[in-house]
């Protein structure tokens, strides 16, 4: 992997929420937003993670239940009444828990825990965010959706890949209605991501992670400052004209049909 460390200051002065950001792909955006002079704004379920991501950025804590109306929309208060501004949502927090499995053994309870997290709180980021955007007549939301929005698996974690479809529709409607107020939203489709969650899961079953990571051309998976540099670019001018769009940073797993040996 090459240096991450980015060449330019884009996002100064600017204020981003990111949810999730304790951690994973939310703590490396975290860090990289900073890192290109943005006021950012670490909103997580977790207080010990959500606290030492804040001060190792500089930015603001916020402890937040991303499923829950009033919490939302006092952390984009709190951003806004903070910093002046809402520039960026990164609207990244989500699950991925075991008991999200084949359609055939999920419960009804997962599933709805499942879409609870992972696209009933996108939409309320987005809800909370867009009357800031609005005023400001400029904006950036980028939803973390997924790789398995766009494609099958036959490792099926159906309430997770029915989530992140949600996101990915979501996120084209809202960029097609807001686009002539200055705002653009757009879905970030990573691939598998060597974060936490992933190693919690593989770790378990690494026959799992095999069968998967054979269909990754590149022959790894993403690192999460990988990604962290797609959210940079998204949230920055440099992807003025990108808008509604699936952004796969996946390597290549969404195109291929027969890998490398």
């Amino acid at each position: 992997m090459t240096d991450q460390t980015p060449v330019c200051r884009r996002l100064v002065g600017r204020t981003a929420v990111i949810t999730g950001a304790g951690s994973g792909i939310g703590l490396a955006t975290a860090r990289r937003l900073a890192s290109e002079g943005a006021h950012v704004v670490c909103a997580d379920i977790s207080e010990s993670a959500g606290k030492a991501a804040a001060e190792e950025v500089g930015g603001l804590f916020v402890k937040v239940d991303v499923t829950d109306p009033e919490e939302v929309e006092a952390l984009f208060k709190t951003a806004y009444d903070t910093y002046g501004s809402v520039d960026i949502a990164f609207n990244n927090a989500g699950i991925s828990p075991p008991d999200d499995d084949s359609i055939l053994t999920t419960g009804l309870d997962a599933w709805k825990r499942v879409q609870e997290v992972n696209l009933t709180s996108v939409y309320l980021c987005c809800k909370a965010a867009l009357p800031y955007m609005r005023e400001q007549r400029r904006g950036s939301i980028i939803n973390t959706a997924s790789f398995v929005a766009v494609m099958g698996a036959a490792t099926s974690q159906i309430s997770y890949t029915a989530s992140k479809g949600g996101v990915l529709a979501m996120s084209r409607e809202l960029g097609v209605q807001f686009a002539r107020e200055g705002i653009r939203v757009n879905a970030l489709c990573p691939g598998p991501v060597n974060t936490p969650l992933l190693k919690e899961l593989f770790a378990k079953d690494p026959e799992r992670a095999e069968r998967r990571l054979v269909h990754v051309p590149v022959g790894r998976f993403a690192e999460p400052e990988e990604i962290a540099a797609a959210v940079a670019f998204l949230a920055s001018d440099d992807s003025s004209f990108v808008n509604a769009a699936e952004f796969l940073v996946d390597g290549g797993i969404a195109g291929a049909y027969v890998t490398p040996l």
